[in-house]
């Protein structure tokens, strides 16, 4: 599922989830998350605004990961996609959208021994 930044100024304050990820994604009773950050594993709260139309998922562990993501401007440009990706029971993977899209190398060709004439 795609979901976005939010920030207020220049700070990020969390990722926006949306009411129709939501419904379609988060078991409704779950009440803890986890959250995937690359190499970290963190814990996450579900505030009952989460399932009443407010689908916002804010920590500060989570604001200092996107922070350190560089997003190439300022958080208060404009929302910035991400990909949220379920990964098991209450957990979920969040990455940059196209991260796993790397461009493939080139083959190098193979060069084949010079014969003597």
């Amino acid at each position: 599922m795609i979901v976005k930044t939010q920030h207020k100024g220049r700070e990020f304050t969390g990722v926006e989830i949306g009411a129709t990820n939501v419904r379609r994604y988060f078991p409704k009773d779950a009440s803890v998350i986890e959250l995937h950050l690359d190499h970290l594993l963190i814990q996450l709260g579900l505030d009952p605004e989460f399932w009443q139309g407010h689908a916002q998922i804010c920590d500060r562990r989570l604001c200092a990961w996107l922070e350190s993501k560089n997003f190439h401007g300022r958080p208060g440009d404009a929302p910035i996609p991400l990909a949220l990706i379920p990964s098991g029971k209450n957990c979920y993977r969040l990455q940059p959208v196209g991260c796993h899209n790397r461009p493939k190398s080139k083959a190098v060709p193979t060069l084949e021994p010079m014969q003597a004439a």
